[in-house]
């Protein structure tokens, strides 16, 4: 396996060692043989969910494309002997995603996100990157009660591109669950990505995303969240710096 397809490992949570042209190759690959195909954007907080969570480490595993979102698990990489080429974060990927549909007239949906969140996300993406397809927008639920309901509407709109903003891992475990059924060619997990988009949660100066302090923003912002930034920074690091220390 050559270094552009190469996946690593992070306590045991595969994450493929590419840049961001590369997933974006990927996705044109995946739209080009068709359906299904998984795309999951890994951070510390779902490596560690993963630790408890086998549902959710199953699905890690099994997707197609895990890119390496999160700035810690560059550290962990080279803490653990190896090394990323870069970060793949779920904003970006979505952006240049959105780039490269508008381009070559491939369809997108947006679910998820709380309600009139994807139509202002889908607003935005469509005035940056004109010509851009947008298929359907709908907030919805992960439960599995209203699965039905959501295939039928995602089958009518015959996306190419279906992003997914429940949050980890409901919305990773919620597209690994459809897909059989759904077949679309690109399922992708995006988390907080529409709000980010829509402008109802703002992202971390870019000085601070390049030392990777953006959990630090986020608990400024939101101390609600110090419960999850307390286990995606010094719980994720402590089990790093054990495994690194084993090897």
């Amino acid at each position: 396996m050559n270094q552009m397809n190469s996946r690593i490992s992070i306590l045991g949570v595969p994450v493929d060692n590419i840049t961001i042209a590369d997933a974006v190759a990927r996705v044109v690959a995946y739209i080009e043989q068709g359906g299904p195909h998984q795309i999951v954007t890994v951070n510390p907080e779902f490596v560690m969910e993963a630790q408890h969570n086998a549902a959710f480490r199953a699905v890690l595993c099994q997707a197609d494309l895990a890119t390496p979102d999160g700035f810690g698990l560059l550290l962990a990489a080279r803490r653990l002997g190896t090394p990323l080429r870069g970060r793949v974060t779920g904003v970006e990927l979505t952006q240049r995603i959105a780039e490269l549909a508008a381009a070559r007239g491939y369809r997108v949906f947006l679910l998820g996100a709380a309600p009139g969140v994807a139509e202002q996300a889908a607003a935005v993406l469509t005035s940056r990157y004109p010509g851009l397809w947008v298929a359907g927008c709908y907030a919805g639920s992960p439960h599995p009660r209203h699965a039905p309901f959501l295939r039928q509407l995602i089958t009518a709109a015959q996306p190419d591109i279906l992003l997914v903003a429940y949050g980890h891992p409901a919305q990773d475990l919620w597209i690994a669950r459809n897909q059989p059924a759904l077949r679309i060619p690109v399922a992708m997990g995006v988390g907080g990505v529409f709000d980010y988009l829509a402008g109802r949660v703002p992202l971390a100066p870019t000085w601070l995303r390049r030392l990777g302090l953006e959990w630090l923003y986020r608990l400024l912002r939101q101390p609600r969240r110090w419960r999850r930034i307390l286990v995606a920074v010094p719980l994720f690091t402590w089990r790093v710096l054990r495994a690194g220390h084993k090897t």
